[in-house]
């Protein structure tokens, strides 16, 4: 590059000169030649006569102040300065931008026929000059004009207040909300549409239009996402006393999109993955997932917009806590165990690993290069756990009160993390104070914890240890306060109440140092203790269980959490000796008594199907990855085969009873046919591997009547490589080829192929009609599953999987960097692997970080990872 980008960090943050507390918007809309009129109210908050904004890829026609044509102003890369400005002034802009062009989908962009927005992080200013920070928040009224034929829907944030008709077949809608709001949150949708209205009664009794756009057709495949939108603010009055605050509330389903959602004031604009759902287009996963990004959305109205964050390196202020909340959602609508278990499994996952790459950062980032890469499982999903944390350390009642103070002394308001925490502190004189660094440091701990028991004192200690290796940006660790939250069992599988000094105590232990040790009395035998029960804090538990301690966990313990957590805890003990079996030329082993445990928990009446399917699977390469110091990709990949099939070949006949029993004639999305579906589906991927696969995977084909079932047996024939997979994805391809949401999953399976030729199938694959390196989902989905879930392929010994990642990254840069950078992680981990495959990783990088245009997005990934 020309030039390197330059690194922002937090500590420089400085409050902004200029504010605006009004804007006033006319998008006059055309597909290669959109206008933009932003007339702002601007105060200065500092002496200064020049105002700063930020503005990409615009063309200024005009610049007013206070009605008169100002001169006085330059265009340098990426900034507008206006120089001997008054205290306070009108200012009046009038960019021009081409929506069609605009591949990077950030800023106003064409999703197929329809014009949309999407602003966070720092796309605003690629609509228009502006103070483009999350600090100034302004009132927006917003008016659009266009095709009424093409755009006969015009939305925008907050309430409709007037519309008209002009000449020439254009007409318009002025939109204006009422809630002061940073410019990220602003949203702007323009087009023809199919729309499903309802409408929601407030707690008190204030009404609420409920309305979901959707493409032309779709409107049969919406239902579930306004059950969900209702199913959130019902939960969100009941469970946080929190109402809605606006007279509509408004969803957009649209194809093109980098991110999930967005929950633009009173206007989500939303990926059509997370709105679409029928059972003959959408699996109960899909179901799922859209239940809990509608919820997240909602949930932001207050935890995100209403409070917003002061910088972005305060991202995990919003999205931490909102992520912690559509949680919530989903678990008191749903299985809390199931949904437990899934959370983690990201956390241990993906990441873990995140935590142990070049990319490492805290919840709250201290330094950046391009604000869209702060959008990771860090800030999310650890800073999700973060925030359970605090719920656990303060008990449900403790943080509503915080949640209430929080609200109190910062609506409308940009807000810090520190001051959440202050809040959650004051309400409930808990001492968050040691708490705080959970913020402000990165990677992974690690707590060791070991047992004595005293049989004369009738005492048991746990002594626990806590460390965190350094990360690339940061070598010093101090000690954590860590919230463990355990129990003791007797023989008999009786809880020990836990007593301290002669007082009862808790189930959670406050670990604050580095070393510490607990001593319980009144045990009156040896007892078996259960560690970090629900996951109490995102951490790498090592404990010296025997097997027959975690199988008696996996019988008794009265957590179900904690009873997969045995399993998972047993099975991972296998893995790793298997792997090291392996590595030394030994044959697999996998003890009866192992077999003899996963047979029970199938066979159990007691259990929920959806528990015992959890159970029954296995953890990810992925997740076994991050056990080894250097990964050993091939071994990894040949144990847990070997695991899948001796246990296929172990408990054939009871997956097979299982399968039979939990076949279901009809249809529905409730709790126990989904969980009943989920187990039958897990015994199938089992029972593939077996003589008789190929024949009951067909069969399950040709009978199923939803995508659930249908799709089980295609990934059970792809990932066992059965003969009838060609004819299932042919078949298939042939039904769906005019759904590109649908296709994506067929695209899912070709990229996670362990087939050979797996690189030339996805390669030929790019060339099939429904694809397009345009879309973000088809990309993700045959692309982005070939990086992140087919490591054997993508780690290839002859470096065919890194050359066409190299490929795809350098073609990505040039249309939309945002989705590259996400593409690009699974290369950012090269030194996890063997010198070979370091040094091909390396030079696929170094052939990026040798491009004269490489964009922000993926310069400060790459050179983060030479770098270390």
């Amino acid at each position: 590059m020309s030039q390197s980008p330059q690194a922002k960090y937090r500590k420089d943050y400085q409050s902004p000169e200029h504010t605006i507390s009004h804007i006033d918007l006319t998008f006059d809309l055309h597909d290669t030649a959109t206008q933009v009129t932003a007339v702002s109210k601007v105060k200065q908050l500092k002496k200064s006569e020049t105002l700063v904004l930020d503005g990409e890829q615009l063309s200024l026609l005009a610049v007013e102040v206070d009605g008169q044509v100002w001169s006085d102003y330059q265009e340098t890369e990426g900034r507008l300065e206006i120089y001997h400005l008054p205290p306070e002034f009108t200012l009046t802009l009038k960019t021009e931008i081409n929506p069609l062009e605009n591949t990077a989908l950030e800023g106003l962009y064409k999703s197929g026929g329809a014009f949309c927005t999407q602003c966070e992080a720092e796309g605003f200013r690629r609509i228009t000059y502006y103070l483009d920070r999350p600090d100034v928040l302004a009132k927006f009224t917003t008016k659009i004009i266009a095709d009424k034929t093409e755009n006969p829907f015009l939305l925008s944030n907050g309430n409709k207040v007037d519309s008209g008709e002009l000449d020439s077949g254009r007409h318009w809608v002025k939109w204006e909300d009422p809630h002061p709001k940073p410019a990220y949150l602003f949203a702007l949708v323009a087009g023809d549409f199919d729309v499903l209205r309802d409408q929601y009664v407030t707690g008190s009794g204030r009404h609420v239009d409920l309305e979901i756009f959707v493409d032309k057709g779709n409107l049969n495949r919406a239902g579930h996402a306004m059950t969900s939108l209702i199913n959130s603010m019902k939960w969100d009055e009941e469970r946080f006393g929190l109402e809605y605050d606006l007279d509509i509330y408004m969803i957009v389903a649209v194809d093109f999109f980098n991110m999930g959602a967005m929950e633009n004031k009173g206007l989500n604009v939303f990926n059509s993955k997370f709105v679409l759902a029928n059972e003959e287009t959408a699996t109960d996963n899909d179901y799922l997932g859209i239940e809990a990004v509608i919820g997240h959305e909602y949930f932001h109205n207050w935890t995100g917009n209403r409070v917003t964050c002061r910088d972005w390196f305060q991202l995990s202020l919003k999205e931490g806590l909102t992520v912690f909340r559509d949680q919530e959602f989903s678990s008191d609508l749903g299985s809390r165990a199931v949904n437990r278990i899934n959370n983690v499994r990201i956390i241990r996952g993906p990441q873990f690993a995140e935590d142990a790459s070049p990319m490492s950062h805290p919840i709250r980032p201290d330094k950046v290069i391009e604000m869209n890469n702060f959008y990771t499982l860090t800030v999310y999903e650890k800073g999700s756990e973060v925030i359970r944390m605090i719920h656990t350390l303060l008990g449900e009642e403790g943080f509503q009160k915080g949640m209430k103070l929080y609200f109190e002394r910062h609506d409308g308001t940009a807000a810090t993390c520190d001051d959440f925490v202050a809040a959650m502190q004051d309400a409930s004189d808990v001492d968050l104070s040691d708490f705080k660094r959970w913020y402000s440091q990165s990677g992974t701990p690690t707590l060791k914890v070991d047992s004595q028991y005293d049989t004369e004192a009738q005492t048991f200690t746990l002594n626990v240890a806590q460390s965190t290796p350094a990360t690339q940006e940061q070598k010093e660790k101090q000690a954590l306060h860590i919230p463990l939250d355990i129990e003791l069992y007797a023989k008999n599988g009786d809880v020990i109440p836990l007593q301290c000094n002669g007082l009862k105590v808790t189930n959670i232990l406050d670990v604050k140092q580095e070393k510490e040790s607990f001593v319980f009395e009144n045990v009156q035998e040896k007892p078996v203790v259960s560690l970090l029960r629900e996951f109490s804090a995102p951490v790498k538990l090592e404990y010296d269980y025997s097997d027959q301690e975690l199988i008696f966990l996996m019988n008794y313990a009265k957590n179900d959490f904690a009873r997969w957590d045995a399993g998972q805890m047993l099975l991972a003990k296998y893995i790793r000796e298997n792997v090291a079996k392996l590595q030394q030329g030994k044959a697999f082993s996998l003890p009866e008594e192992v077999l003899d445990a996963f047979r029970g928990v199938l066979l159990s009446q007691k259990l929920e199907p959806a528990f015992v399917a959890e159970f029954m699977s296995l953890p990810s390469h992925n997740e076994v990855s991050g056990w080894f110091d250097t990964v050993d990709v091939d071994a990894i990949d040949s144990v847990l085969t070997s695991i899948k099939k001796v246990i296929a070949v172990n408990l054939e006949d009871e997956l097979m009873a299982t399968y039979r029993v939990l076949e279901q004639k009809e249809y529905t999305i409730e709790h126990d046919a989904l969980g009943k579906r989920t187990l039958r589906n897990t015994c199938l991927s089992y029972l593939a591997h077996l003589d008789d696969g190929n024949s009951l995977v067909h069969a399950q084909y040709q009978s199923a009547n939803n995508m659930t079932d249908t799709m089980a047996a295609m990934a059970a024939a792809n990932l066992a490589q059965l003969p009838c997979r060609e004819e299932l994805m042919s078949d298939f391809s042939s039904k769906w080829s005019h759904d590109g949401l649908v296709m994506d999953k067929w695209f899912s399976l070709q990229g996670t192929s362990p087939a050979e030729n797996v690189l030339s199938v996805i390669k030929e694959t790019m060339n099939h009609p429904t694809f397009s390196l345009k879309n973000p989902n088809r990309i993700r989905s045959l692309i982005g599953s070939f990086l992140n879930a087919n490591p054997v392929h993508f780690h290839a010994k002859d470096g065919s999987g890194y050359e066409f990642a190299g490929e795809i990254l350098r073609t990505l840069n040039e249309s939309n960097p945002q989705v590259a950078s996400r593409l690009i992680d699974p290369m950012l981990k090269l030194r996890r692997y063997d010198a070979h495959r370091q040094k091909m990783m390396r030079k696929e990088l170094e052939n990026l970080a040798a491009m004269d245009n490489l964009a922000k997005d993926l310069y400060e990934k790459v050179t983060k990872a030479l770098e270390a």
